[in-house]
């Protein structure tokens, strides 16, 4: 059992990202591992910090490698008489380059790799090479409770670790996965409304049950999605990622969804003209807020913003159904992923200029809640 507090993967990433500008400001010089169950997100994180901080990804998977991978092959030097180790050359070795060592499937990798991997996570050397000062090292691997294949970790081992175990969070997900990566709007509706579905790995090793949910199986559903045109070879290729079940539940609100959600439609029509193009059902209206924010541009966002503005108010201007969804508070979490993207990408302007947005700022601040 890992003792240590369960995280999300957005927050694994701060914490790694942290520990880089650590180690790259002297403070700090230590080999992290991620713990997860498979399809968590464990690769992405690291090729995402690789990708933030400009850093050339040393990808090891350790269950196709022999020690000697590691270690280097031995040549005889017959003028000096000695043994010379050849290092890999998938080793960093540039102190001028940051690099990110990924030693992946730390767990699952065969116990007699282990102590080969023991200096590069604590010394930061095999045999007589080093690694540079601005060389990363991360590990991950599974738990032997989640039905992958999988060692237990001995305390030669786990010592040299600063040990991270993550668990899925359907909020952070979308918040920093699924919508930076524009997933099928579909997927995000049915994560929103069935947050318990982004993990089935327990539920299904329980009833002993091959296929399960994963974060990962859920970017594959939104490739699926727009890759497979025919309805019928789409439905049997999502169910052979999601199991039967949650797939045929699935499959209703996506072509629900399919059937009512009218963005482009949206964004080209005149604000009277708009009504009646919102869907009547929360889950489309649920997935056309972040299909509104995944189409987030220079040139939509100030339509975007009066359409995410209008939806709150839908309730009283169009009735039922609409009066019975919770749409103030569906406007209110899409105006803050609106509002933290732009940010991040300097569209910010909009939203000072927008008399929608500065009505709903000037609603929200009467009510006291800034």
């Amino acid at each position: 059992m890992v003792n240590a507090p369960i995280i999300p993967t957005g927050q694994a990433f701060d914490l790694l990202l942290a520990g880089w500008q650590a180690q790259a400001e002297g403070g700090l010089c230590a080999s992290w591992m991620l713990h997860g169950r498979p399809g968590i997100g464990k690769t992405e994180i690291v090729q995402a910090l690789a990708e933030r901080i400009g850093a050339r990804l040393h990808d090891l998977r350790l269950t196709t490698i022999e020690p000697q991978d590691l270690r280097g092959l031995p040549f005889f030097d017959m003028e000096t008489r000695r043994t010379i180790w050849f290092r890999p050359e998938d080793l960093p070795d540039d102190p001028a380059t940051p690099s990110v060592l990924f030693l992946d499937e730390l767990t699952a990798a065969p116990p007699q790799l282990q102590p080969t991997v023991y200096g590069l996570l604590q010394e930061r050397r095999v045999g007589l090479h080093r690694l540079p000062p601005s060389c990363f090292v991360v590990a991950a691997g599974n738990m032997v409770e989640d039905g992958a294949i999988a060692y237990e970790m001995g305390t030669a081992l786990s010592d040299r670790l600063i040990h991270l175990r993550l668990a899925a969070s359907a909020d952070d997900w979308l918040r920093n996965y699924a919508l930076p990566q524009g997933l099928d709007p579909a997927v995000i509706a049915f994560i929103r409304t069935r947050p318990e579905c982004l993990d089935t790995t327990e539920e299904a090793v329980r009833r002993g049950e091959m296929i399960a949910c994963t974060p990962r199986s859920w970017a594959r559903v939104s490739q699926i999605m727009s890759a497979l045109s025919d309805r019928r070879l789409r439905n049997l290729a999502i169910a052979g990622v999601l199991g039967e079940a949650v797939a045929a539940e699935f499959r209703l609100i996506a072509e629900e969804i399919a059937a009512t959600v009218q963005i482009e439609a949206l964004l080209e029509a005149r604000a009277a003209h708009r009504l009646s193009l919102y869907p009547a059902s929360l889950h489309g209206m649920t997935a056309l807020v972040f299909a509104l924010v995944t189409r987030a541009g220079p040139e939509t966002l100030p339509a975007i913003i009066d359409i995410m503005a209008e939806l709150r108010d839908l309730g009283a201007r169009r009735g039922a159904p609409f009066a019975s969804m919770p749409l103030a508070e569906l406007g209110t979490h899409g105006f803050e992923l609106l509002l933290a993207r732009a940010l991040e990408r300097g569209w910010q302007e909009a939203f000072l200029t927008s008399p929608a947005y500065a009505a709903y700022a000037a609603e929200r601040e009467a009510a006291g809640l800034g």
